[in-house]
């Protein structure tokens, strides 16, 4: 890579590693970061299909009380750097390399989080040093302590990125090709199962019996060739109007019978 596209890289590095806490920006998302590195390395395509993946894998990723999740910012900007390194290395087989990308995003965002929980460590003095500032009245060094503690989670990701940006692209396009081929068609059987995995996830955290029935009217449209993705998402908001249109004449009939007051909950109710 030239000194150029590892600055670029570098800076996507810090602002997804800012936004791991911020949540302003979404650029720790991997549709987001996968796709920034994507373009300034000279790889938007590759970047975007790589994220799109990433992304169903992430929806299904939450802090929940004290539990924190995987860390994604780490996992989407170190598996977009390998693929990069592999592209540039002079691989063709471009799905080899977004497949091996994707198998090492979970273990990479194992890592992430036990570096983001070292930099929540070293946060705890700087918040008693927050409070000791605020005691005297001295905003601006509240600022810049504030300031300090984001920087931080952005140099977690940093500096992983930079490192990650010195090594030979032909190592990695080596390392590659030398895979076996059940190696190889492993990883890309598990990367497909990546995006399965991810939406899994999320429909059971969802999952009523309110939406079960969009959920089956959507894998059954998705799996007519003919629609395009406009099409789906015209059929997406015309269900979710006249959802939202049901719901409202429950309200006003005063959800009588005592069910959820969503009628189509009460229908599912009645078949239990």
């Amino acid at each position: 890579m030239n000194p150029f596209t590892i600055i670029l890289i570098v800076i996507v590095a810090l602002f997804a590693g800012m936004e791991g806490i911020l949540d302003e920006w979404q650029f720790h998302q991997p549709i987001v970061a996968c796709t920034l590195i994507g373009i300034v390395s000279g790889h938007p395509t590759e970047g975007i299909l790589l994220g799109g993946s990433l992304q169903m894998l992430a929806l299904g990723w939450a802090n929940i009380g004290a539990a924190v999740a995987p860390d994604a910012a780490l996992a989407s900007v170190a598996s977009a750097i390998i693929m990069v390194l592999a592209l540039d290395g002079g691989t063709t087989d471009t799905t080899t390399a977004i497949s091996t990308s994707i198998a090492l995003a979970v273990p990479l965002s194992v890592a992430g989080l036990f570096l983001t929980m070292i930099c929540r460590t070293l946060a705890i003095p700087i918040v008693h040093a927050m409070d000791a500032a605020a005691e005297k009245g001295n905003f601006a060094a509240i600022d810049r302590l504030q300031i300090a503690a984001i920087l931080m989670q952005g140099v977690r990701i940093a500096i992983p990125a930079a490192a990650l940006c010195f090594i030979s692209p032909e190592l990695v396009t080596n390392a590659l090709n030398s895979m076996p081929a059940w190696l190889s068609g492993g990883m890309a059987v598990g990367g497909g199962m990546v995006a399965a995995v991810g939406y899994a996830m999320v429909v059971n955290m969802m999952a009523t019996n309110e939406v079960w029935p969009f959920f089956v009217l959507g894998f059954v449209l998705a799996a007519l060739s003919q629609l395009t993705l406009i099409a789906l998402g015209a059929i997406g908001i015309s269900l979710a109007l006249i959802y939202l249109g049901l719901k409202d004449l429950a309200k006003q009939g005063g959800g009588a019978g005592g069910g959820s007051g969503d009628p189509l909950g009460n229908i599912l109710d009645d078949y239990e």
